[in-house]
């Protein structure tokens, strides 16, 4: 068996691991396993790839493999999982990069390329630079190093377009000129300028159509991104003609896009608003509309007292709890209610946190069971029956004014519906609002207690006055 064969048949196992890996990666309980499939996958690619005898030289091969080993470690180890959305933003925005360089080489070295070649290698280039600049505006926002909210700009519709015209322009100069006329064939002298002006377009593109959109939509738009790159991806597997990456690249890309019409849906948002950029600024609220809020305060004591006569309890996790460290202290508190016999469940909003998935992930470092973690729409019609909703550090999605103020920027946005349960503890350390900047009328509800502290401490004081009532 030749090397293309073999190559070919061991790109296909990697693929069906990917595939699994995907399928595993789709319930929490099989999520890590998930994960090891595709990884298994990635390592039967890689040691593929590297037996091929069109490779000059393993030595720059190996010192990247280690290089980026380091830092990869290094990074696994000290990134907090109340930064992993910052991190999940570099990674796709290496992705891209990745591409933009690949696809742009492989054109400066190329003498003969097809139509269809010089087409992908245009689109690896471009949305590989979209990708790595609005995943960095992204990092950014999601750091606190470039401003939260909505940066808007005279004409920035028309001047996106104008830029993405302007760039399929260049893209059909470029073929031209690489030799690949679209229409007869000519084969010319591959034109480095052209590929210079579409890399700085779509590095000057993803920086403007991200700065645009709101600190609380950054879930929608790390989904978004994640499907560029792998789109970025397939685009440069067909330049480089290695199939194993046109598949990666196609799932990558395809569940990106699933994944972000989810978030749109999760945050009431259009998927178009999503590609124009802009959509997180806020509609502002008519005058004479804001209500005074009366919030009744709860210390420990009491706290304690509505858990130990409650027979159903709902946590709501939030950001706050990710900030404060507090998942362990959660489940410990679960755990705590629970051999008291009292029901507890999570509620787990699609968008809570800072990416898709960032509140499943920390509650099952904590060990939290993947059978008390409920997905919005099976745990709303709880609310109703449950004696003790405690909400830890949740804003937007615990909200009531989106269901009915049409002058909130979260209007239509389905939330957890908290506002019902007989008795609602909201733990926060200030009433600073959340990532919309508006209040939550939840504050101000006749159900509604507020307990104030750091996450992590006000738990661990619950836990303990709670165990001295015992």
């Amino acid at each position: 068996m030749n090397y293309e064969h073999f190559s070919t048949a061991a790109y296909i196992v990697s693929a069906v691991f990917f595939i699994l890996g995907i399928k595993r990666m789709s319930k929490v309980k099989t999520a890590r396993q998930g994960n090891a499939f595709a990884a298994f996958g990635m390592l039967i690619a890689v040691l593929v790839t590297l037996f091929n005898h069109k490779i000059v030289s393993y030595e720059l091969i190996i010192a990247g493999i280690l290089i980026g080993a380091m830092i990869g470690f290094v990074l696994a180890t000290t990134v907090q999982m109340t930064a992993m959305p910052q991190m999940v933003a570099l990674l796709n925005g290496f992705g891209g990069i990745a591409s933009l360089l690949v696809s742009s080489s492989e054109f400066n070295l190329a003498h003969d390329l097809d139509s269809f070649t010089s087409i992908t290698t245009f689109l690896g280039i471009f949305i590989g630079g979209v990708t790595f600049t609005g995943s960095l505006i992204a990092f950014g926002k999601l750091q606190g190093i470039v401003t939260e909210k909505s940066v808007m700009y005279p004409m920035q519709h028309f001047i996106n377009l104008t830029l993405i015209l302007v760039s399929v322009g260049l893209g059909y100069v470029m073929a031209d000129q690489s030799g690949i006329h679209l229409l007869d064939g000519i084969i010319e002298t591959p034109s480095h300028e052209i590929v210079i002006a579409i890399v700085v377009l779509a590095l000057l593109l993803g920086v403007l159509l991200v700065i645009p959109i709101g600190g609380a939509d950054m879930p929608v738009v790390i989904s978004l991104l994640n499907s560029y790159s792998g789109i970025a991806a397939a685009m440069t597997g067909f330049v480089i003609q290695n199939s194993v990456l046109i598949i990666t690249g196609s799932l990558v890309g395809a569940s990106g896009i699933i994944l972000t019409q989810i978030m749109c849906k999760s945050m009431n948002r259009s998927l178009l608003n999503v590609l124009l950029g802009g959509f997180g600024n806020a509609p502002a609220a008519k005058s004479g509309e804001k209500k005074d809020i009366i919030i009744k305060e709860v210390g420990v004591e009491e706290a304690a007292m509505l858990f130990e006569t409650a027979t159903s309890v709902i946590i709501v996790p939030g950001y706050g709890m990710a900030v404060a460290q507090a998942q362990h202290v959660v489940r410990e508190l679960s755990e705590l209610l629970q051999k008291r016999d009292i029901t507890v469940k999570f509620a787990i909003h699609p968008v809570a946190g800072r990416m898709p998935g960032h509140m499943n992930v920390l509650l099952a470092e904590a060990n939290v069971p993947y059978e008390i973690l409920m997905e919005m729409d099976q745990i709303n019609d709880e609310f109703a029956n449950t004696d003790l909703a405690l909400v830890i550090g949740a804003n937007d999605v615990t909200n009531p004014a989106a269901r009915h103020d049409k002058s909130s920027p979260i209007y239509g946005m389905p939330i957890l519906n908290v506002d019902k349960a007989r008795t609602v503890i909201i733990n926060k350390r200030s009433m600073k609002p959340g990532y919309a900047g508006i209040e939550n009328e939840l504050y101000g509800f006749p159900n509604a207690l507020m307990y104030f502290g750091d996450a992590k401490d006000a738990m661990s004081k619950l836990i303990t006055e709670i165990k001295e009532n015992s």
